[in-house]
């Protein structure tokens, strides 16, 4: 190990302790046997968790500011579906002995790309261990009393909007990216990803219902129109999805992807982190105007049925079956 290297544990969470600053909500941080922290007042609080793993979703080769970019990026993006806001976060970190992983060097850059996406985010405390690579973090966020968006909500008519573009992090897999601007873009919508914050928090009095789309979009379409019905007998709820309005990136256009191509990327790539949303069609326009204070595009892609099935149409009304329906962690692994 070089002279960055940390050589024991406490080293190593010193390495990480060094990057968080006080705050007056968190008495008691890192270094305790537990954390305190001092919620607002009138607030409820949002949980989150998730986890990284080497070879699922990043490679040997990513930098550590890109992996400690993502392990924050997924986890905020499910509290942003929540419209909450973020304030204190957990890592739990397994490292190999003797790696790369376990010095100073690598947590300093991982560190810098962790808390690089909220300032008034607080790491109050985790876990160090020894053993194969993995990533866990946990998410405290607050919201309004009833304020939380779920999704559950979403009704036959509704407009489906989405936030942002479809498909770059799924090309970027799909195919060599060189280092040309357009490569590039692709490749740091993949590393790290822009979680919609305050898009989530400026549409929280607008709309019906929300899911991040991190699995792609049909799979989390499927989840967002199966949570309005699970609890009671009203029949299933259906989608069209217009395949001409899916909103896509200039770096996506510039890769030369032939249409089936890039509709299988986009409606089933996965990793996009952008907000899915159930708005009737009286909210529409307040929405996208709130949304534009939050400085995020948005646009209608579809409408949620009575049919219980989603179909996906062309231009000229004619159904498009996708080779996939989405990410599945059981089936998936990482290819970059």
């Amino acid at each position: 190990m070089n002279s960055s290297s940390a050589r024991t544990e406490f080293e190593l969470i010193h390495a990480i302790a060094r990057h968080v600053k006080p705050s007056a909500q968190v008495p008691i941080g890192i270094g305790d046997d537990a954390a305190v922290i001092a919620p607002t007042p009138n607030q409820h609080l949002v949980t989150t968790t998730d986890s990284l793993v080497l070879g699922r979703h990043f490679t040997s080769d990513w930098t550590a500011h890109d992996i400690g970019h993502l392990a924050m990026a997924v986890n905020l993006s499910d509290l942003a579906a929540m419209a909450a806001k973020p304030r204190w976060a957990l890592l739990n970190m397994t490292l190999p002995k003797d790696s790369v992983y376990a010095t100073q060097a690598w947590l300093d850059e991982f560190m810098q790309g962790f808390l690089s996406l909220d300032d008034g985010l607080v790491l109050v405390g985790g876990n160090l261990s020894e053993g194969p690579l993995n990533i866990g973090v946990v998410l405290i966020g607050e919201v309004m009393p009833d304020q939380a968006i779920t999704r559950s909500g979403t009704q036959v008519g509704d407009l489906l909007v989405l936030t942002g573009t479809l498909g770059d992090a799924a090309a970027a897999l799909s195919r060599p990216v060189d280092n040309a601007p357009f490569g590039l873009a692709l490749r740091q919508r993949l590393h790290r990803p822009t979680p919609r914050l305050l898009a989530g928090q400026h549409a929280a009095g607008h709309v019906h219902a929300m899911i991040d789309v991190s699995d792609g979009l049909l799979a989390d379409l499927s989840h967002l129109l199966h949570a309005a019905t699970r609890d009671s007998a009203t029949p299933p709820l259906g989608a069209e999805i217009e395949l001409q309005k899916l909103p896509t990136s200039k770096a996506m256009k510039a890769m030369g992807f032939s249409e089936a191509e890039r509709w299988n990327l986009q409606l089933s790539g996965g990793n996009d982190y952008e907000l899915l949303m159930s708005v009737q069609p009286s909210s529409l326009t307040p929405l996208l105007a709130d949304l534009q204070l939050a400085n995020t595009d948005a646009t209608v892609i579809g409408q949620v049925t009575s049919g219980g099935e989603i179909l996906v149409l062309d231009e000229h009304g004619g159904h498009f079956v996708p080779a996939k329906r989405g990410w599945d962690h059981f089936q998936e692994t990482a290819d970059e």
